[in-house]
Formats: structure tokens, C-alpha cells, sequence
């Protein structure tokens, strides 16, 4: 059906692509036409399915918080549909209480059950005045954006000039309510600086000589701060509402205010007491470099797309930044407040999407290599890589159907398959092109490769549904495993799946079409050299020069071929081969740059021997396959200790010699033996197994840096503190900037104590990088071996030029970076940190 319908199968194909590019997770921006992209994030949040309720209940130590709301809450929530467990913390002020639910029950149906439970509390349930509240529908993993509030000129340079009480308010009353409106933002909680309040300093002694106490105190500022409404009356037919204001509006109204009448004497606020505008108690506060800072966390809402809700908050940002206060500074200068990032998970997720364009666009290249050294023939090496990028965008399709988020374990998956795709290609495309070789006419060609497909199709079939059946136990796991590994099985799946609907439902009637002996019919010549020259010029405009030129080659040789003598058609097509070769080799050295960006040379190099080496190996086994098996056949027992050794050499790799030992001997030598043993030692410490990790370290460009004070360590001491370490971290060439926390921010999802650190240690990358973490180029002079600098002694962009390296020549990776911040972090007051480099933010 589909070698007969061939104009249904590229209008499945186009449908197919067009579907495809509407969804892909990259952030592709098209005129006009409205985008529903995959949901993307950097990593999959493996945190449980939990829901947060958290109540306050102020200058309440620890203990009554745990015996009056914690134990109450708990119990009442105890009883709720599928609760797992319930856990909870206590703490100077609040209290978090983590319900823990099963993985299947829905996430807001959860939370409508606690809301349930809350509303019908009994009234003696808790002390009055304390209402408990459900945390922000999200997890911690949706900790996204974070950014300060600074003063800056309209340069961009820091100016200061504004108070931490001021940037606090700027924050509280102006830029978290309007990120808060943006959809897909579920909490944005603020952190650092003063929160302004009115306070009371009463005088024990006046108190007592006038016979007032705190209660009458009090109850008289509550009394005295509010409207109080009444009825309405009607004068001249024309209706007037009748009501009190008494909403304090100055510390006059305060100082004003009666707290009791003795013998007829009025005694106010001023009498036994001063009032003030001072800061409210904090829990929190935040360091930027050794400056104490304000500033705020956007979070995400679960089941949002991350990369689109961190979009909509930058806009949102840059829509209201004129709006944000501005004061001139006694010297003149203009400072006007601006929000600043410092932990900005687009980038991440941006580099996570250009490790699978990389890796994509540095397969079809070698996948274009190896069918040209292998086969010697341009067309297929055409046909199975054009076609790849389809059975990708198929993938993606499926991954928003079955509601699988792109992140870097399911984007793994499908890097992953790409092999076993080409694969699939691979074969039908070869066996078609040996069928073809019996003959040209439409009929014989038709023949060809229906059988050539059919021959194959069911064991591509089988091999393929093979692979996707030994993923079924990876679909039965459960918890924070299954959250990890399930991405990666469903995308590999899908593209499996796809990479059989390509390579047996799509190839054969495009390989009918582009694949032949002899000339062929005029519009079976013309359909693919135009689309080739269309392809060509629409590569060389958009930037990518030297493919799309390489595309037009392939045109010129198909289109020139049938004008040549047959002998000297097969040198000229041998050379163009193996030019071809060439070019695509110096394009994949240039692309994959296994030795850095800087190795010109050496990548081409390493590049070739890499490539050279692995295609003789296949080589020499396919030419001398045959001998090595007779070999084997005749000494079947030699042969078999070759494996047997293999898969003990990979046991003790893995496990250690002495687990191993102690298996092959039944238990009859312990491991305890084999460690202690003289004649086992030097197996034992060079063979000590594996280490084991659940989730991969992360290259971010940052560091988290979590060292503790004392316990009882006061929030000045702490924050004193934090801004020696900050200063000592920043002076590292290496580190762009250095922000610290300690104590939490105002939410509850963040319950951390005065004496918990956090210092996100933002350092610079190798090498200057796009967006997509690619190395930018810049003008460099030979003669001189340093880069060009223009009037303003900035770096000069130069395509043909070298990327500029930021680290000092002994910084050879972030490990070293790490050390150097492990030596500037140790100060007297705060734990050492570990020697090891920690994991990425």
C-alpha cells in the first residue's frame, strides 16, 4: 500500500513533521503560528507526592508549637484517603506538617482533601488565633528563579542608595504580587532586608504608676485600629452612610490612643511608652558578595512548563522594570531599583536542549560517515539520515500525548536510541539497494524493494520490539527510581516504535523513489534534485554554510553522474566519496570537538583515529569473520574461557574481588579473608567495586555550598558571618557572583533554621557560551596569540575567530574551582567544607 500510495505517505510524513515541530520541547519561535511545546525542565523532580501545611504561630518556642498545633494537626490528618505517612517539624514560630500521600492519588485532589479536614476542625482543635494554611501547589523542585533587588544606573552598574527597609517594601507591595499574576507561578516568596512596622516600647515603671497593664495595652491599639460602620440616615431625601474611621495612619494616632481613664484622666500610648517605626522579627535574611541583600524565589506550579513560566516571569519583569522606584543620589547619580538574577534554571534547561540537538546533529553525521566508507553510496547515506530527524520529532509527539516532560534523563532516551534508529534504516536501505542491482525498470525497481523490505521488515520488527519488551520492568518501578528511569524507557520506547513506522512504512516508498541504478524517468530524477537544491540553499542562508554546501554537492554529482563514462564515473564517484568523507569528518571534529574547543587540529585528529579505528575493527571483522569463526568452532573450550574470564573481570569491576570470591567459593571464603588476605590484597585494592549513586552530578555553573553556624549562633552573628565567607568566596577569579542565605524565606516550602547556610556560588564557564552553552568566537591574532579588543577593550565577535577561555591556566575543571572555594569558606565560626566537589546546584 504504501510503495502504491506514495503521495499518502509524504503527506503522513509532512503531517508528521508538522505536528512535531508544533511540540518539540525547543524553544522554536514561528510567525503566526501558535506553539503547545513539550513541558521541559533540567532534571525530573523525584520528590515524593507530598502537600505542605504550614501554621504560624509567632514568638512560640518550639515545644508549645509541637504540643499545641503540631501533635493536634497531625492526629486530624492521620485519617485522611490515601495518606502514606505523615511527617513533621517543630520550629521557633511555625510549624510544617509533609503529608505524605501514595503516588497514584492525583495532586489536587489531595490538597481538597486537607482543605476538607482544615475547614472541619473542631474549634478547640488549636489556640485561637492560629489558622493553619496549605502550602503553594508545588514542590521544591520548582524553586526556579531567584533574584535580588538592587540599585543600579542606567549603565547597569551598581549605585546603592536605597535601604534594606525600602528594597523590602519595593518587593513585598510591588514585584511579588505582580510575578505572582503570571501564569504558571504558584508562590513568590520574598527574603532578606526589614519589614517596616509600628512599635511600642512600654515603660514597666509608668505602667505601674498608672495602673495599666500589657493586656490594656493591648486591647486599646486593637480597639483603636479600625472603621466601625453603622446605619444610614436621610437628609433632604438624599441618603448618607453613617460611619467611624479610626485606621491608624501615624505614629500621632498611636501615641494618642487612651488605654484607660483613671479618675477621669485620660492616660495614652505616650504617657507609659515610646512609639517607633522599627523592623519586624526575621527568620531569614540574604548576602550578595558580603553586602546584605532583599530579594525573592519564583516558584513554579506543578505540572506547568518550566522554560515557558520562567519566559512569561522575564517578560513579566522587563514590563514592569520603568515602573520601579528611581531616586538621585546626593552625588548626582540616578539609582533606580532593578531585579537582578542569580539562579536562572532556563539556563540549564537550554544546555539540556543543546546536548540532544549536538548529539542528534553529531550522529547523522557519523551515521553519514560510516554508510559512506561501508557502502560507498551517497543516496542511502542521504535517505537514512534526512530521515532521522522525523522519527525525533515522531518521539516527541508521543512524549506529549502520553504526558512525558522533556528533561535531561528522558531527552537521554532518545540520544539513546538514535543508534539502534540509524540502525533500522541501515538495514532496509541495504538490503533494497542489493535487490535493486538485478534490474531498472519501474516494474523490477517496485519488486526490488517490496521484497527487499519485506525480506527484513519482520526481523527489524522483532529486533526492535525485543528491546522495547526488556523495558517492561522499568515501567514497574515505583517511587523516586521510577520517577527517574521511567522517562528515559518511555522515550526510548517511542522512538523505537517511531524508527519502525520510518524505516518500514516511510523508507521504502522514498527509497523507490531516490534509490535506482540507471537514470530513471525524468520526475523521478527532477522530485529529489529539486528538493536536494531547495534543502541546500535553505541550509547555507540560515548559517549553517558548510552543510548546506554539502548538500548541494551531493545535487551537482547526481545531477552530472549520467553525463560521465562509466569508468570514469567509478573513480570520479570514489573520489567524491571519499571527499565527502572528508568534509563530513571535518564537520563532525567541529561540531563534537572531543578535545575542547581551542584543539583545532587535535579534535580533526582525534576525530579521525576514532573514527578510522572503529571502522577497521568492523572492518577486519567483517573480512575476516569467517576464518575466526571456524577457529572458534573447532576450540570451543579455549574460546569459552575467553568470556568466562570477560564476565569475571566485569563481576569484580563492578562488585570487588572480595564479594566475588567469596560467591564462587559458596561462602567458604568470607570477603572479611579475601580483604585481609596477602595473596588476595593486591586484587582486592585495585578491584574494590563500584560506587554507588542514585542521582548523576550535574555541571550547572554553580555550587551549593551548605556549611552550618552554631545552633544558638544569634542572626547578626550568623549573617556576620556569612558576609566574611562571601567576601573570601568572590575574590576567586573564577566565581562571577555569591549569594548567600540563611534562615529561610517566607514560605513554606523553606523551613530551614537561623543556623542553615545556603550560598549559591555562581562561577564562570570555561569558555565564553551562547545561550545553548556553546563556545562563542572571537577575533584572535595569530602573530601576537591574543584575542582583539575593540575601543572599548571588549571582545570582538568573529566567526572565523577562537573562543576566549575565563579560568587561569591551573583551573583545568570545576573540581579545582571547588578547592579553591573549599580553602577561601574555611573561617572560624562555620563548618569546614568537604575537600570533595559537592553537587551542582
Amino acid at each position: 500500500f504504501a510503495l502504491h500510495n506514495k503521495v499518502l505517505v509524504v503527506l503522513l510524513a509532512v503531517f508528521l513533521a508538522a505536528w512535531g515541530i508544533l511540540v518539540a520541547p525547543f524553544d522554536w519561535e514561528i510567525e503566526g503560528i501558535p506553539r503547545d511545546p513539550v513541558p521541559v525542565d533540567a532534571i525530573p523532580d523525584t520528590g515524593e507526592n507530598q502537600q505542605i501545611v504550614f501554621t504560624e504561630w509567632g514568638g512560640r518556642s518550639p515545644q508549645d508549637v509541637e504540643d499545641q498545633v503540631t501533635y493536634p494537626l497531625t492526629v486530624a490528618l492521620l485519617g485522611l484517603p490515601g495518606v502514606k505517612t505523615i511527617r513533621s517539624s517543630s520550629m521557633f514560630g511555625f510549624s510544617s506538617i509533609y503529608v505524605i500521600f501514595e503516588e497514584d492519588v492525583e495532586f489536587y485532589w489531595s490538597r481538597s482533601r486537607i482543605l476538607e479536614k482544615l475547614s472541619s476542625l473542631p474549634t478547640d482543635t488549636l489556640p485561637a488565633g492560629v489558622q493553619p494554611a496549605l502550602g503553594p501547589d508545588a514542590t521544591a523542585l520548582g524553586q526556579v528563579y531567584w533574584y535580588t533587588l538592587e540599585g543600579r544606573d542606567p549603565a547597569g552598574n551598581p549605585t546603592g542608595g536605597w535601604d534594606l527597609h525600602e528594597l523590602r517594601t519595593v518587593q513585598d507591595w510591588y514585584v511579588r504580587y505582580a510575578l505572582a499574576g503570571v501564569e504558571g507561578v504558584a508562590e513568590v516568596a520574598s527574603i532578606g532586608g526589614f519589614v517596616q512596622e509600628y512599635q511600642i516600647d512600654v515603660d514597666p515603671d509608668a505602667m505601674r504608676a498608672h495602673s495599666v497593664s500589657l493586656d490594656d495595652v493591648f486591647s486599646a491599639v486593637r480597639m483603636t485600629n479600625a472603621d466601625v460602620g453603622a446605619r444610614t440616615i436621610e437628609v433632604n431625601r438624599a441618603e448618607y452612610v453613617v460611619r467611624g474611621v479610626g485606621f491608624i495612619e501615624s505614629l500621632e494616632d498611636i501615641e494618642n490612643t487612651v488605654v484607660r481613664v483613671n479618675q477621669n484622666v485620660p492616660i495614652t500610648i505616650k504617657q507609659i511608652g515610646t512609639v517607633a517605626l522599627g523592623p519586624a522579627l526575621r527568620r531569614g535574611a540574604l548576602d550578595k558578595s558580603g553586602t546584605e541583600a532583599v530579594g525573592g524565589v519564583v516558584v513554579v506550579r506543578y505540572g506547568t512548563n518550566p522554560l515557558a513560566t520562567i519566559q512569561r516571569v522575564k517578560e513579566k519583569i522587563a514590563e514592569i522594570t520603568p515602573g520601579l522606584a528611581t531616586k538621585t543620589l546626593s552625588d548626582g547619580t540616578v539609582s533606580k531599583v532593578t531585579i537582578v538574577p542569580y539562579y536562572d534554571r532556563s539556563g540549564l534547561i537550554h544546555e539540556t536542549l543543546g546536548t540532544l540537538n549536538d548529539a542528534l546533529i553529531d550522529e547523522i553525521l557519523v551515521t553519514i560517515l560510516v554508510v559512506l566508507i561501508m557502502l560507498a553510496h551517497l543516496r542511502s547515506a542521504a535517505l537514512i539520515s534526512g530521515l532521522l530527524p522525523l522519527a525525533v520529532l515522531m518521539c516527541f509527539i508521543a512524549m506529549k500525548g502520553f504526558g512525558v516532560d522533556a528533561n535531561i534523563v528522558a531527552l537521554s532516551g532518545i540520544a539513546i536510541a538514535i543508534g539502534t534508529m540509524v540502525d533500522m534504516g541501515v538495514v532496509v536501505s541495504e538490503n533494497i539497494l542489493k535487490h535493486l542491482k538485478e534490474g531498472d525498470s519501474p516494474e523490477e525497481r517496485m519488486r526490488a524493494v517490496f521484497t527487499g523490505t519485506s525480506e527484513v521488515g519482520g526481523a527489524v520488527l522483532t529486533a526492535v520490539l525485543t528491546t522495547v519488551v526488556s523495558f517492561l520492568p522499568v515501567f514497574t518501578m515505583e517511587g523516586a527510581e521510577g520517577k527517574l528511569f521511567k522517562p528515559l524507557a518511555f522515550t526510548k520506547t517511542f522512538a523505537l516504535i517511531a524508527s519502525i513506522i520510518v524505516a518500514l512504512v516511510i523508507i521504502p516508498p522514498v527509497a523507490h523513489v531516490v534509490l535506482r541504478v540507471s537514470t530513471g524517468r525524468r520526475l523521478t530524477r527532477a522530485l529529489p534534485l529539486t528538493v536536494g537544491t531547495g534543502a541546500g540553499i535553505g541550509l547555507a542562508w540560515s548559517g549553517m554554510l558548510w552543510t548546506g554546501l554539502l548538500v548541494l554537492a551531493i545535487v551537482a554529482w547526481n545531477l552530472f553522474e549520467p553525463r560521465i563514462p562509466r569508468q570514469t564515473s567509478t573513480v570520479v564517484r570514489r573520489a567524491f566519496v571519499f571527499g565527502l568523507v572528508v568534509v563530513v569528518g571535518l564537520i563532525l571534529a567541529s561540531t563534537w570537538q572531543p578535545l575542547g574547543p581551542t584543539a583545532e587540529y587535535r579534535n580533526i585528529l582525534f576525530t579521525g583515529v576514532v573514527l578510522g579505528g572503529f571502522l577497521s575493527f568492523f572492518w577486519a571483522l567483517q573480512r575476516f569473520y569467517e576464518p575466526v569463526l571456524r577457529w572458534c568452532l573447532r576450540n570451543k573450550l579455549p574460546f569459552l574461557a575467553m568470556p568466562a574470564l570477560l564476565v569475571a573481570l566485569g563481576a569484580s569491576v563492578w562488585l570487588g574481588v572480595p564479594r566475588v570470591v567469596s560467591w564462587m567459593s559458596f561462602g567458604i571464603v568470607s570477603e572479611e579473608e579475601v580483604e585481609t588476605s596477602f595473596t588476595w590484597r593486591a586484587l582486592a585494592d585495585t578491584f574494590p567495586g563500584l560506587g554507588k549513586e542514585f542521582m548523576p552530578s550535574l555541571d550547572e555553573g554553580s555550587f551549593l555550598l551548605m556549611p552550618i553556624t552554631m545552633p544558638h549562633a544569634s542572626i547578626g552573628e550568623s549573617l556576620d558571618l556569612l558576609q566574611i565567607q562571601d567576601r573570601a568566596i568572590r575574590a576567586i577569579p573564577e566565581v562571577s557572583d555569591v549569594v548567600g542565605k540563611i534562615g529561610r524565606v517566607e514560605s513554606p516550602l523553606d523551613p530551614a533554621p537561623i543556623s542553615m547556610v545556603e550560598t549559591i556560588i555562581n562561577y564562570k564557564s570555561e569558555f565564553i557560551v551562547d545561550e545553548g552553552g556553546r563556545p562563542k568566537l572571537f577575533a584572535f591574532d595569530e602573530s601576537r596569540g591574543v584575542h582583539d579588543l575593540d575601543e572599548n577593550y571588549d571582545l570582538i565577535p568573529d566567526p572565523d575567530g577562537r573562543p576566549f577561555r575565563q579560568w587561569r591556566p591551573h583551573i583545568e575543571s570545576p573540581g579545582d574551582i571547588w578547592k579553591e572555594v573549599a580553602a577561601a569558606a574555611a573561617i572560624p565560626g562555620m563548618t569546614t567544607v568537604s575537600n570533595e566537589r559537592p553537587r551542582a546546584c
